[in-house]
């Protein structure tokens, strides 16, 4: 039998306007008896529920004979010059399968949005579910195009681009988008899955698609990528406001349109955190952000303060200790919005809309540190309690980041005033040497080194030149170099040569580091350079102990780093130090400087040497000019460690200043050289002096006579003071003791030391020196 469909046409009132012999010999309706009729007086029973909304369906017809068919129909849309249906062509097949009924349920009743859409990307069918994301019944879309149905945005057209990719090349398709649908007020993320479909031949009829929500997996995922960002990008510097700054960029624009950052006021000072909270809670303004340009969002200005009451939402979240979420119909955030208004009447435009807000507090190792700010505007979803756990998360990990910054500044500022308080500030009034010095902290996270400098006047015009260097950083390192200056003092005072001092202070580090726990302290990795220059002799004698060599400029010459025996850092032990000796010309120029100078990780030392011994060279009106020109031209744009800088040009005593005698080995001479010295006194004009003075000649020679060994000399210096030095060759130093009543002798030092401002000894190559020093006539 020849096999003619039936089909009809049927207007949008329901009503048959076309009628096919396949219809006819269906239902035994000759097309004049069909056309006109409504539909519905065509069915035997009403379709099953969910038919009409599908298009399609089993349907019992009512024959004309009065007995019934049961066949399958499907409904096909006509659409009008206005894309909407102006009717339907329905056709009758056989009755559908069970099987394919069931599928038709399932495609109807998926809990995701499925679509199907024809090779040239039209609707064809959705159900409920894609209905609902769509926001129109399915008739309304049925044969339109895609683009049609939404608006034409980047993540729709990628949309319709995979649809043509899947159609053209019939391979199945798989990705993620990012996207508004147009039933839906916020973007949502979507896994969505394409597959062609194809008939019983095999010829790709359409693209099927089925749309997961994967909102909840995107933003999980969001927020560990939040919190891994954070871990990188908070706290990359030891600075207080920039950390908090980093805190801002990361909420804004990912979790916030508006966010800020408040500190309480000792936070930023050197204070440590109050006893006990006070009512009102005093934040100063440290950093805040906005998705608009020029933060007009905000009424307080960075650096300013604000005076937040304790009912506040900042005060209760630093009080409870937890994120405190406020929405928009709650009084407590219409009065921040009422009063940030009413601060800044500029800024109101662009806070209408804010709808929610975050205040997280601030807290590191169980202190209250101030509290960050999240505030939404054009992000339509409000704040919940997995944004709360969020932003727990990166306010503790910003506070630690903090707090550490704020420990750093308090170590580093105490550290600074422990260095500046133990480098030497006074350095003028010398006779020997003219100096100048510089000293500069490096700006790194590591912390003040332990660089330090010193010049320490000694016996007979002359004077002590010493640098050196702690390695490592803060205050233990600020400590230990205080320590070590503090014994340099103490060894020059009794005149050691800087070899024999060296030795001394090796040794002391040495004990310093058994006492401490392991043995490794920083005075293991200490450098010292301990030079004497002598104003008499100009000669310069120097030593080192793992420092760099100074540099030294003749008068007039070219500049070059001294020659030195090279020698241990302190603390090492087992190695001798040796001394330099060199005699400089009056008006030389001796650099003394810290390896900081020279040294760093991205330029050669012997360059920097170089370039050092060049600015050295250049003209300079004083020796302060000098000393910046150096820094200028030599110092890192970036120093990673301390740089000291010591410069001294050295000075002479003319011979009209210095007189000296040879004394034999008898006390008969003594009186001609008391006569002597009295005489040299006369011929400087200091007969002021000649009665304690011939005094100290007659006790000091004396001496010198009866209990040193030859040779015997006496020499006197008019400097700044009057000295009176008495040398021989015996290596044994005297001691002032206090003489019993029927003691013959023990007396001498002690009346020299009566009449004397100063008195000490000092031991020579040949010997030892006792020398004195009485202050000159005023006027």
């Amino acid at each position: 039998m020849e096999q003619v469909s039936a089909t009809a046409v049927v207007d949008a009132h329901g009503i048959v306007t076309g009628w096919s012999e396949g219809a006819r010999r269906l239902t035994g309706y000759p097309a004049e008896e069909a056309v006109g009729r409504p539909v519905r007086a065509l069915l035997a029973e009403e379709p099953p529920p969910g038919a009409l909304t599908a298009l399609s369906g089993p349907a019992v017809l009512r024959h004309r004979d009065g007995s019934t068919v049961t066949t399958a129909l499907r409904a096909c849309p006509v659409l009008g010059a206005d894309g909407r249906p102006d009717g339907f062509v329905v056709t009758a097949g056989p009755e559908t399968p069970p099987e394919h009924v069931l599928a038709g349920q399932a495609f109807q009743q998926a809990s995701v949005a499925m679509s199907v859409f024809d090779t040239r990307q039209h609707y064809l069918r959705l159900n409920e579910v894609a209905c609902q994301v769509m926001g129109v019944p399915e008739e309304t879309l049925l044969g339109r195009p895609y683009l049609d149905s939404v608006e034409d945005t980047a993540p729709n057209r990628g949309f319709l681009e995979h649809l043509r990719r899947v159609a053209e090349t019939g391979r199945p398709a798989r990705y993620e988008s990012f996207a508004s649908a147009p039933a839906l007020d916020r973007e949502q993320a979507w896994t969505i899955e394409m597959w062609p479909v194809r008939d019983a031949g095999g010829t790709l009829t359409g693209v099927a698609l089925a749309a997961l929500d994967s909102s909840d997996q995107y933003w999980s995922r969001r927020r560990l990528a939040l919190l891994n960002e954070a871990a990188a990008g908070i706290g990359t510097t030891l600075d207080v406001v920039r950390t908090a700054e980093e805190l801002v960029e990361l909420f804004v624009p990912q979790f916030a349109d508006f966010a800020m950052v408040d500190l309480l006021e000792w936070v930023l000072g050197a204070e440590e955190p109050p006893d006990a909270a006070a009512d009102e809670i005093l934040l100063r303004r440290v950093a805040h952000s906005s998705v608009t340009r020029g933060t007009p969002e905000a009424a307080i200005r960075v650096g300013e303060s604000d005076v937040r009451p304790a009912d506040s939402a900042a005060a209760r979240a630093m009080r409870v200790g937890r994120a405190v979420l406020s929405q928009a119909d709650q009084p407590e955030f219409v009065g921040w919005i009422t009063d940030r208004d009413t601060r800044d009447p500029a800024g109101r435009p662009y806070r209408r809309g804010a709808h929610s807000m975050i205040t997280v507090p601030l807290r590191a190792r169980g202190t209250t540190l101030g509290v960050a700010v999240g505030l939404r505007i054009s992000q339509p979803d409000a704040y919940a309690a997995d944004d709360a756990v969020v932003v727990e998360e990166l306010a503790s990990r910003a506070a630690v980041c903090i707090d550490n910054a704020r420990r750093f500044a308090r170590e580093r500022s105490t550290a600074l005033a422990l260095q500046h308080s133990l480098l030497p500030r006074g350095l003028t009034g010398q006779t020997a040497v003219e100096v100048a010095h510089r000293y500069l902290p490096c700006g790194s996270q590591a912390g003040i080194g332990g660089d330090w400098f010193d010049v320490i006047p000694l016996s007979g015009s002359r004077v002590a030149l010493v640098v050196g260097d702690v390695v490592g950083h803060g205050i233990q390192s600020s400590a230990t170099m205080g320590r070590l200056r503090t014994a340099v003092r103490t060894l020059a005072d009794v005149d050691l040569p800087p070899d024999e001092l060296l030795t001394h202070l090796d040794d002391l580090v040495a004990h310093l580091a058994d006492e401490q726990d392991g043995g490794e302290v920083p005075e293991l990795g200490a450098t010292c350079l301990y030079a004497v220059y002598d104003p008499v002799s100009r000669r310069l004698t120097l030593a080192t102990a793992g420092h760099p060599a100074p540099v030294v400029v003749a008068p007039g010459g070219d500049a070059a780093p001294v020659t030195v025996a090279p020698g241990p850092p302190l603390g090492v032990g087992g190695l001798p130090f040796e001394a330099t000796e060199l005699r400089l010309p009056e008006g030389s120029v001796v650099a003394l400087f810290t390896d900081g100078l020279v040294e760093h990780r991205d330029r050669d030392v012997d360059r920097a040497t170089a370039e050092l011994c060049q600015v050295l060279c250049a003209p300079a009106a004083s020796l302060e000019d000098l000393g910046d020109g150096v820094l200028k031209a030599v110092l890192p744009e970036e120093p990673g460690d301390d740089v000291a800088l010591l410069l001294a040009r050295t000075r002479a005593l003319g011979a009209d200043q210095i007189a000296t005698w040879d004394v034999p080995p008898d006390p008969a001479h003594v009186a001609a050289t008391r006569q002597a010295a009295a005489d040299q006194l006369t011929a400087w004009g200091l007969e002021e002096t000649a009665f304690v003075t011939e005094l100290v000649v007659s006790e000091l020679v004396t001496n010198a006579i009866r209990y040193g060994e030859p040779p015997v000399q006496l020499r006197l210096i008019r400097d700044q003071a009057l000295i009176c030095e008495v040398s021989d060759g015996s290596s044994t130093s005297p001691h002032l003791r206090r003489a019993h009543a029927y003691d013959e002798g023990g007396r001498g030092l002690l009346l020299v030391a009566q009449l004397t401002q100063r008195w000490g000894s000092r031991p020579t190559g040949r010997g030892k020196t006792i020398w004195c020093e009485q202050p000159l006539p005023s006027g």
